[in-house]
């Protein structure tokens, strides 16, 4: 397992650095060797931000802790994607099991597999808008989210509101 660490409004000692590396190969029994996680840390306000991804072949885990302690936030984000690992492990192994990125063998089991309900369905036309108005339906309707086609790109997109109360676009392609 490779680590990529990126800061950003942070300086990070190699200390830190050496900790993060050290956690993140314990997941590493989890994977192939191929396998990469990208750690990102960040300074907001007095806060870090510490998040993890890793991409394993068509599957995503990711985690992210807010925290005032860099090491304690490392601890609880690679504790996040083991949880995340072992909760979902036999749906992912039942979808995934001849992805070899991923060794199921070694993800321990946990007794209290989730399971996924879906307790309310909507359909709707997507209706051709550009992100503007996208957007300004999306707070009009006081939603996190708003699905739309999109009328410059003729996708479907969705936008949504972000925790920093900004914006993001998810875009589509076939």
């Amino acid at each position: 397992m490779r680590v990529n660490i990126v800061t950003k409004n942070l300086n990070v000692s190699d200390n830190l650095k050496a900790v993060i590396e050290k956690k993140f190969e314990k997941l590493g029994k989890y994977f192939s060797d191929d396998i990469t996680v990208n750690v990102m840390l960040t300074q907001e306000g007095g806060l870090k931000k510490i998040e993890a991804t890793i991409n394993a072949k068509n599957l995503i885990f990711r985690a992210e802790e807010l925290t005032s302690e860099a090491y304690e936030g490392v601890d609880k984000v690679v504790d996040k994607l083991a949880s995340q690992m072992s909760r979902f492990k036999q749906k992912l192994v039942k979808k995934h099991k001849s992805n070899k990125a991923v060794i199921f063998d070694a993800v321990p089991d946990t007794a209290d597999e989730e399971e996924i309900k879906i307790v309310k369905t909507k359909k709707f036309n997507l209706e051709p808008m550009s992100v503007e108005e996208a957007v300004m339906q999306m707070e009009l309707l006081e939603h996190t989210f708003f699905v739309f086609m999109n009328i410059d790109t003729d996708t479907v997109n969705v936008v949504y509101k972000r925790k920093n109360n900004n914006y993001g676009l998810l875009e589509t392609s076939y």
